[in-house]
């Protein structure tokens, strides 16, 4: 635990206070502040007691406090209890958990004191105690820890068969986890115990094992487990067990797998399925596309409506998708989404169709985009039919209706990337809305959100941020994030929650952390009004760490600074440390090579590899290759992203493959869902920095829609238009 926020008492310490004071209560959390300073220091010497191993004082010391801190006293007998547990004086523990059990609002801590609790009463010779305990809170339980205390209980109590059916379950539910192996230990003591009694562990639940550890990637030790256990098991179970060896084997790369899977028969239609989906993806590991359309052959005439088939539809269709071979992908992606229209992945095959037909001015484009609109009313490509039916209805002259649309993309798609171009062009189309038009949107069934968010904090969310904050103070750091993170899981307002979380991040350097917490707690936060949440709110969610040097380096290169952290907050999420799953490292994400390159062309030296950790040796990279690569596209900042995340000779090949009248169009032909995204993502994230600090060192840089131009940014060649 490290002291980062200091509440000191003390003559010397008063103008500090005060400081503290001010700054925290225009924070809005209240004059309790005042009164906390010193019972808070008082707590963090109790910690550094109980640190030191001076039990017996920093137990005192807690009990003292529990009068004085009554908002976190479920905390301090948490705290003392295991203090006393530690000590072994268990009948003190379970006596000193009490409040944790009573505590209001209820206690994050509640499942962990069943467990202490518990532990206690075994120590102290009362399993019965223990597992009345565990099964009064058995709801509030971590897992699988909490079965492995109730398997314990069970075999201290004497209830063997009980015991082993617990251990036996985490064993094979939670395979990966180090209660699997604890679990396994105490069945082989059991089972040496037990003699012929033991109740051997079901071939089914063997099976769930195998499952679940091919599930969670460890292939080779499934298959092992897998083919051991296949002649116990009848039927469907044992063709079930049969195909996931093949599927095993796949995942561990065996290239005579295809040959098991042809060889086996198995009756099962699942399991038929799954046989012939991965003989065809063994076919594609194998660039066999003849081979790819015999299995996906097969599996479509055998089994229409099994979902592995969507999924070899996609894949089939996608080696086309990246050679531009429209005519060749465009039945796949049908037969996609006609044969599974109520299946989410289906809304992007009927995307790529329609997409199509939109890029080659094909005269049923309208009537496509109105039905992926119809069909898959709440995809991540609605706001995409929607702008494109609006720019089709402009080139015809009818501005009242592509006025409505980009009004309607605007309002309901308010931080998204269609939202930036869908406002420019309602500019150019102020006209009353169409009727026909309206009565379209009316008829599309398209989810009703709850954009609003109420961020002023209820009663309930009060109490939580007060017991946090006196947490943090006290540089409980393993606590107040279990505070924070137990109240947006279960209670009203998990956005307050998360600004907290993010704040408290913050302020420790963890930007990327903080960054996740708005993310995961308020998944739905682009879908915001930019009015209606406070600007904090915005700056917790698109924060500007760095900002000295990425303005200085961005200043070097002629690139608009707020421009920089859009990308970096995609490439990073402003973790200087981060090393992506192709090795790419640090806060714009510059792979080893290419460190190497630019810092011979940037004569740094001596360069290593780790120097890409640093904060200003990866800004001045990253802005000095996003500058070579724009200067290389003449500043179409749509390709230069693209090329950023995929490398520029693709982007080069991409861009013969029409004649894009604006950069969306480009982003939307890139055939890599994940650099289309992060081409999208960057430009929006741009967008929304400029909104959050609107004052940026240099004149604001946003991309035209039109052109692709990026006003202020000086990073074209000479003579370029």
């Amino acid at each position: 635990m490290s002291g980062r926020i200091c509440f000191i008492g003390g003559r010397s310490a008063k103008p500090l206070v005060l400081t503290l004071v001010l700054v925290l209560l225009s924070a809005g959390i209240g004059g309790w502040l005042s009164a906390a300073g010193e019972p808070v220091a008082e707590l963090k010497a109790a910690v550094a007691m109980l640190s030191s191993g001076r039990t017996q004082a920093g137990v005192a010391a807690l009990r003292s406090l529990a009068p004085r801190m009554p908002q976190i006293a479920d905390y301090l007998a948490f705290l003392r209890a295991s203090a006393n547990f530690n000590a072994g004086d268990f009948t003190e523990t379970i006596q000193a958990l009490d409040p944790v059990f009573r505590q209001t609002p209820v206690s994050p801590l509640q499942g962990r004191a069943a467990i202490l609790g518990a532990q206690a009463y075994q120590k102290d010779g009362n399993p019965r105690a223990a597992l009345e305990l565990l099964r009064r809170y058995s709801r509030s339980l971590a897992q699988p820890e909490g079965e492995l205390e109730i398997a314990r209980s069970l075999e201290a109590a004497n209830d063997l068969p009980a015991a082993v059916a617990s251990y036996q379950n985490i064993y094979a539910r939670n395979p990966a986890s180090k209660e699997s192996s604890e679990a396994q230990e105490a069945l082989t003591r059991l089972q040496a115990q037990l003699a012929d009694r033991y109740p051997a562990i079901s071939p089914a639940l063997q099976l769930a094992r195998a499952l679940k550890l091919l599930d969670g990637g460890d292939a080779n030790r499934a298959r092992r487990e897998l083919t051991a256990l296949a002649p116990q098991l009848t039927g469907t179970e044992r063709e079930i067990a049969l195909v996931k060896i093949g599927t095993a084997g796949y995942m561990a790369r065996d290239a005579s797998i295809a040959r098991y899977l042809e060889s086996l028969s198995v009756t099962t239609p699942d399991a038929d399925a799954e046989r012939l989906y991965y003989l065809f993806l063994s076919a594609r590991r194998a660039s066999n596309r003849s081979a790819m359309q015999d299995q996906l052959g097969e599996l479509s005439r055998r089994y229409p409506t099994s979902k592995l088939r969507l999924d070899a539809l996609q894949q089939m269709a996608a080696p086309y998708l990246v050679d531009n071979q429209s005519d060749d992908y465009e039945p796949l992606y049908r037969a996609c989404y006609q044969s599974f229209s109520k299946e989410t992945k289906a809304a992007s095959c009927h995307w790529k169709v329609a997409w199509a037909h939109y890029l080659h001015r094909k005269s049923d484009a309208a009537d496509l985009l109105r039905e992926q609109l119809r069909m898959f009313p709440d995809s991540d490509d609605a706001p995409a039919a929607l702008y494109y039916l609006a720019r089709l209805a402009q080139e015809a002259g009818e501005n009242a209706t592509a006025g409505t649309y980009y009004r309607f993309i605007a309002r309901e798609y308010p931080n998204r990337y269609y939202a930036i171009p869908s406002r420019t062009r309602f500019a150019e189309t102020p006209q009353p809305a169409d009727p026909n038009a309206t009565a379209f949107l009316q008829s599309i069934p398209f989810t009703a959100r709850n954009r609003v968010r109420e961020f002023q904090p209820n009663a309930n969310s009060r109490v939580r941020l007060e017991r946090a904050r006196l947490l943090a103070a006290a540089d409980l750091d393993d606590w107040w994030p279990v505070e924070l993170r137990y109240a947006a899981d279960r209670e009203d307002q998990p956005h307050v929650m998360a600004m907290e979380l993010a704040r408290q991040e913050n302020r420790r350097g963890n930007f990327d952390q903080a960054l996740r917490y708005v993310k995961h707690y308020v998944p739905d936060y682009l879908s915001i009004p930019f009015e209606s949440a406070p600007p904090e709110f915005w700056r917790l969610a698109f924060p500007l760490p760095y900002r000295a040097e990425m303005e200085r380096q961005a200043r070097e290169n002629g690139l608009d600074p707020l421009f920089v952290a859009a990308l970096v907050r995609q490439e990073s999420e402003f973790n200087p440390k981060a090393v992506s799953t192709s090795n790419a490292r640090g806060l714009a994400q510059i792979m080893p090579a290419t460190g190497l390159d630019l810092s011979r062309r940037l004569k740094l030296k001596p360069y290593t590899t780790a120097r890409l950790f640093q904060p200003q040796i990866s800004l001045r990279l990253g802005t000095y290759y996003l500058k070579t690569i724009a200067d290389r596209f003449n500043g179409r900042w749509e390709a230069v992203l693209a090329a950023y995340n995929a490398g520029p000779s693709r982007v080069s090949t991409w861009s013969t493959w029409a004649e894009f009248r604006e950069p969306s169009e480009f982003i939307e032909t890139v055939p890599f869902a994940q650099t289309r995204d992060y081409v999208q993502i960057i430009l929006r994230n741009a967008d929304i920095y400029h909104r959050v600090y609107p004052t940026p060192v240099l004149p604001i840089a946003r991309v035209n829609h039109d052109t692709g131009d990026v006003p202020g940014v000086t990073t074209r060649s000479t003579g370029a238009r």
